[in-house]
């Protein structure tokens, strides 16, 4: 009987362990980030500063990238909105800090969040991009929350 509890408890558990995010490292810009469950990584950038993700099944799109900073890190999350807003999205809310930035905004049936992080003392940062359809919100909300949670900085060359 207990190995019968034992193998049905461990099939039961199977799908909550496939469902574990994978970690992203970027060496370039010494940060890293979970990506959730379901993304599927689309190459990495000719220049080593990110990677792209699209989800299974879903019109969802992930983006991790970093950069250097020619100014100050407020002025590259001004900037980061100012060309969504050329881009024609509408920004709904903002968050900006001398350590972090974040951003989300509207663009028809789309929406957009956007989170960046200061790294290595003040010289570069670190950024995610997530756009997906505004039927996917509800559901998009905690998967952003955990992975907006994780960028941080890995190492700093």
């Amino acid at each position: 009987m207990r190995i019968l509890i034992t193998l049905l408890v461990a099939f039961f558990a199977l799908p909550a362990l496939a469902q574990q995010s994978e970690h992203y490292s970027n060496a370039r810009f010494g940060f890293g980030m979970d990506i959730p469950y379901g993304f599927v990584p689309q190459g990495e950038s000719d220049n080593a500063d990110g990677a792209q993700f699209a989800h299974k099944g879903k019109p969802v799109n992930l983006m991790v990238w970093g950069g250097n900073l020619a100014g100050d890190f407020e002025s590259e999350a001004q900037e980061a909105m100012s060309y969504s807003v050329d881009a024609d999205w509408n920004i709904e809310g903002q968050s900006v800090t001398p350590q972090w930035a974040n951003f989300t905004a509207i663009q028809g049936f789309r929406k957009l969040y956007q989170r960046m992080v200061l790294l290595c003392g003040g010289t570069s940062y670190a950024a995610v991009r997530v756009e997906y359809s505004v039927a996917e919100a509800g559901k998009m909300d905690s998967v952003i929350e955990n992975m907006a949670a994780s960028l941080r900085a890995e190492s700093c060359s």
